[in-house]
């Protein structure tokens, strides 16, 4: 954990992305960034004309879109400039230039919706049939129009374009006071050093086969955020209440109608998870159970959820090994889809090690006219194996819908954003428990797969209930208390873990260390995805070529369609809670296959 890391200088070009794939230079970045603004202010010439004939509306509409696929770029490059490298003064120039601009850019435009939305109908049929090339913007002008009901005049469209920085504000006091102020105290770990605890290190920390250090770091970490539970709870009441704020002024009759509209999602479908899953907690419990058995404990308490269960195995791979594995494991998809990913890591698509001041974690950035970006942090675990296969799987995405659509029509939404990258997940874990050596190999990738079911439906799932009930509780005019928001979450634990979990109090204290429960109601789409990607992927294993089909048209499709319908067209239905039982039933027998092998 303490191995110094390389400076982004340091690092083999050959495992860094090729971001002069966007841009050359800086100095064409900033003629871009110019260009942009300019075709802002040539825009904002339009304003109270957009509707004045066909000819003006097709022409607004593409200035528009050249602006936005523009700023798309400029935007692309100057985020992932200071992700590789947050110590570089440079890339945060940008990057605070890019927001500025974004800003400066919404305001100058906040005229053009209302002013679509404004057309009556006969008179929008009538422009299609004069100027056939509005064709292009159809789907655009359609989605437009879906919102307005909820839209506002355009003075205060402009207004309302204003606060979103400070809209901003509990979010950025959330990861201020979280990566910045907040700071946790020493442990002594297995091997008798005195290390650091830091939101990086907990998980790891807590894999730890030393039960007395998974005990101590996991009350220090949480003693550490509870110490501030009254700033949590105001930044995060802070969250809920701009929320509010939205969804009154958009007429929204709950926050959580108001989010899940954004991406043309019925609030049923959020219900239909969190009941579906509340039917499941059995084979949650049954798990849970399992791992008590497997770790041989008495009581298991909540720092002993991420010790491995199978002993004595640990497997290691390099970047070269984990890339054969997902061309392998991708096959069943095509011939066509393989060469596309080989061509990724051919090409240098990919920002591969950890690096002093590179951003944690991992994720696929499409830019649409260039080819999509993925950012690693590889180390050579299991989970790295799969996460690449994860961000490869957004990134082939985000290239068939590119390729297939124009800009406005390519963009699809978060709620179908996580299918593509966990049906390459499921792929990868059916191909690898297809070619284990042994038992002891098959047992640790049931595991993970175990883990996989747990981290991202249930818990997601919890974290989707948390935020759903939460909401509901300040809508009904009570104060979000760190009491009362503890309380909550602690109550939600005891029920997903169930009884053979000791639910240790402290854990009610972990709702105020997720960043997601500031991205507005953004969680349940992981649980969502995953339970249409393993749908997916085992139609693929079964049906073979039909079904390959109909996922890549799925894949192709961008925003061509609501989420929900664009998953009909691979062969699943979210609107119902078909999809999440059947998961479920494949996570009942991956347990019930555990339980053989460990017997």
């Amino acid at each position: 954990m303490e191995n110094k890391l390389p400076k982004r200088s340091e690092v083999d070009v050959e495992l860094t992305w090729k971001l002069e794939d966007i841009f050359a230079s800086e100095s064409e970045w900033e003629k871009a960034l110019s260009e942009a603004k300019s075709l802002a202010d040539e825009l904002a010439g339009y304003a109270g004309k957009v509707a004045e004939s066909a000819e003006t509306l097709y022409k607004v509409l593409e200035i528009y879109e050249k602006d936005s696929l523009i700023m798309h770029k400029v935007y692309g490059y100057a985020f992932k400039s200071r992700d590789v490298d947050t110590t570089s003064t440079s890339a945060q120039t940008l990057y605070s230039k890019s927001m500025s601009a974004g800003v400066e850019i919404s305001e100058k435009l906040a005229f053009l919706e209302p002013e679509i939305i404004a057309v009556d109908d006969a008179t929008l049929e009538k422009f299609y049939g004069e100027k056939p090339e509005l064709d292009k913007y159809k789907i655009y002008i359609t989605e437009v129009r879906r919102g307005r009901e909820h839209s506002l005049s355009p003075e205060l469209e402009k207004l309302l374009a204003g606060t979103n920085e400070l809209a901003d504000l509990p979010y950025e006091g959330f990861a201020t006071l979280g990566n910045a102020d907040l700071k946790f105290p020493e442990i002594t770990n297995e091997k008798g050093e005195k290390i650091q605890i830091t939101n990086g290190r907990f998980v790891p920390l807590e894999e730890s086969k030393d039960r007395r250090v998974r005990k101590e770091v996991f009350e220090k970490y949480y003693e550490t955020f509870g110490s501030f539970k009254n700033t949590w709870a105001t930044l995060y009441a802070g969250q809920v209440k701009q929320l509010m704020f939205y969804a009154r002024a958009r007429k929204y009759s709950s926050t959580l109608e108001a989010a899940v509209d954004g991406n043309n999602v019925s609030p049923e479908v959020y219900k239909n998870l969190v009941e579906a899953v509340n039917d499941n907690l059995d084979k949650m419990h049954r798990y849970v159970r399992l791992r008590k058995k497997l770790l041989e404990l008495d009581e298991l308490h909540m720092y002993d959820i991420y010790v491995p269960i199978v002993k004595d195995y640990d497997a290691k791979y390099t970047i070269d090994e984990a890339k054969e594995l997902v061309l392998k494991a991708v096959e069943p998809l095509g011939t066509n889809y393989v060469n596309l990913i080989k061509k990724a890591f051919a090409e240098r698509w990919i920002d591969v090690v950890e690096n002093e001041g590179k951003r944690n974690g991992a994720y696929s950035s499409g830019v649409y006219g260039v080819h999509p970006f993925v950012l690693l942090n590889f180390n050579g675990t299991l989970d790295n194996v799969f996460t690449l296969a994860h961000e490869m799987g957004h990134a082939m995405h985000s290239y068939f819908s590119n390729e297939a659509q124009n800009f406005l029509d390519s963009r699809y939404r978060i709620f179908v954003a996580e299918v593509a990258s966990t049906t390459n997940e499921v792929l990868l874990m059916e191909y690898m428990l297809k070619n284990a050596k042994d038992n002891k190999e098959r047992a640790y990738l049931l595991n993970h797969y175990m883990d996989s079911f747990k981290g991202t439906v249930f818990r997601q799932t919890m974290f989707a209930e948390f935020e759903k009930t939460s909401n509901e509780m300040a809508e009904s005019g009570e104060p979000l208390t760190h009491e009362n928001l503890t309380e909550l979450y602690l109550n939600l634990n005891k029920k997903y873990y169930g009884e053979a979990m000791i639910s240790d109090d402290l854990i009610g204290y972990e709702w105020m260390r997720i960043p997601h429960f500031y991205y507005n109601f953004y969680v349940y789409q992981y649980a969502t995805g995953f339970s249409a990607a393993v749908a997916i992927a085992n139609r693929v294993l079964k049906e073979g070529e039909t079904a390959v089909s109909d996922y890549m048209k799925f894949l192709s499709s961008g925003c061509t369609k609501d989420p929900v319908s664009l998953l009909r067209i691979a062969g699943v239905d979210m609107a119902t809670k078909e999809p999440i039982n059947s998961a479920l039933q494949v996570f009942e027998r991956v347990i019930e296959e555990m339980e053989e092998l460990t017997k």
